[in-house]
């Protein structure tokens, strides 16, 4: 028989600070998560420097839980993966920092991971991938489809041209005066209300694979103030829906006309705005007149950061022979298609 694989993942690339044991790629041993919301919530976002700090004060505990309840010692390890990108730089560092510690000090390779990469096989740890495969991601600072031939391929064919679909989510949010994150706050209020609100839909030029939700964004800001300086009141629950139905529209009538073009087995949908009720039931409902092509919703635990993700997509590059150096840095800027070539 062949021998299991075992991968730490490290998460640090925003405001929770993750470590999780995953063995071949698959089956989750453990998955610590400590979260900063409370933090950030008085800023109404995430203050970077706050975050740095955070990470600094958990990662070593979150590190000797996520051990204790694997079950493992580090001579089980095959090697570490971590995010290395995108991200915030100062928390960056700290993940990136704590996996060169652990890689030195235990002699197992270290292995750097793409963030992104990262959500996307988070749906491998409740469903096997099979290729070629489609992947919607929607997160705070993405809005991307991905087209995957294999594993460890990403071919990006759209991506967001302004703000991700998360962003737009957390700033109407503030304009109502909703608490950070607001996307969950937005998502809650559409379900009570009705999109009776007219508001546009960035479509951009023909055969075009890429997002916009500046434009939505600057209108519903524009809506609420137009209301405001006319003495009138708009009922919150209809604009989140409003607001709502606009970017979902977009997102899966995108998603649609992809699968059309491209040949695939499966849709994946991944990252934090993957928990938005609205987006999940419209998805399932469009993929219901979809034959032949599975889609795949991950569980709501496996939609945020988290370290199970980051060691998924790393046990992929390990049994792919990638390995990184004790060189490795930080990098918020880095290109999923990096790994493409290396």
């Amino acid at each position: 028989m062949e021998k299991d694989v075992l991968i730490m993942g490290i998460e640090t690339s925003c405001d929770e600070t993750s470590v999780a044991i995953v063995k071949n790629g698959k089956e989750i041993l453990s998955n610590i998560v400590s979260s900063q919301i409370e933090s950030h919530k008085r800023f109404g976002g995430v203050v970077p420097e706050i975050a740095s700090r955070h990470h600094v004060e958990q990662i070593t505990i979150v590190l000797e839980e996520a051990m204790k309840e694997a079950g493992v010692s580090y001579k089980d390890l095959d090697a570490v993966a971590v995010t290395e990108g995108p991200g915030l730089v100062g928390a960056l560092l700290i993940g990136v920092n704590a996996a060169k510690a652990v890689a030195f000090a235990h002699g197992i390779p270290l292995i750097g991971v793409h963030h992104i990469a990262g959500h996307i096989y988070a749906n491998r740890l409740i469903k096997e991938m099979e290729f070629p495969l489609l992947s919607l991601v929607v997160s705070g600072g993405h809005t991307e489809l991905v087209y995957m031939k294999e594993h460890g391929h990403f071919e990006v064919i759209g991506e967001t041209r302004d703000d991700a679909a998360g962003e737009a989510y957390d700033k109407v949010a503030r304009t109502l005066k909703m608490p950070y994150p607001g996307g969950p706050h937005i998502d809650r209020l559409a379900a009570l209300g009705e999109a009776t609100i007219d508001l546009p839909r960035a479509w951009l030029e023909e055969g075009s694979y890429d997002f916009s939700f500046s434009g939505l964004k600057s209108a519903v800001i524009n809506t609420v103030h137009n209301a405001e300086q006319r003495g009138e009141k708009i009922k919150p629950e209809d604009l989140a829906a409003s607001f709502q139905a606009s970017v979902v529209e977009v997102l899966v009538t995108k998603t649609i006309k992809a699968i059309k073009e491209y040949p695939v087995k499966q849709v994946l949908l991944a990252g934090g705005v993957a928990a938005n009720k609205g987006l999940r039931t419209a998805l399932t409902a469009a993929f219901n007149e979809v034959n032949d092509i599975e889609l795949i919703i991950p569980p709501l635990s496996l939609c945020g950061d988290n370290a199970a993700m980051i060691a998924a997509a790393g046990t992929v590059l390990f049994e792919k022979g990638h390995r990184a150096k004790l060189a490795l840095n930080a990098n918020p800027g880095l290109e999923i298609t990096l790994y493409n070539d290396q």
